[in-house]
């Protein structure tokens, strides 16, 4: 007899980091929080989208700054 789980499917490293993606700019949706809040991502996808996500916002930065400045 197999079981089945009831437990929902953790989301793919594309959608983290989209998740990820909408939380830096500060539009997200409460249902779509709720679902992270409960296990929808894996912490591993979480850490390592946001570290890109933070390299990302830093380059930009350096490259607006050194824009102005020449």
């Amino acid at each position: 007899m197999k079981q089945t789980d009831s437990k929902p499917r953790g989301r793919s490293f594309g959608g983290t980091m989209k998740a990820i993606a909408w939380s830096f700019i500060g539009l997200r949706r409460k249902s779509d929080f709720d679902d992270d809040v409960e296990g929808g991502m894996n912490p591993f996808y979480v850490i390592i989208a946001a570290l890109i996500g933070a390299a990302l916002f830093i380059a930009l930065l350096v490259f607006v700054a050194q824009s102005a400045v020449a």
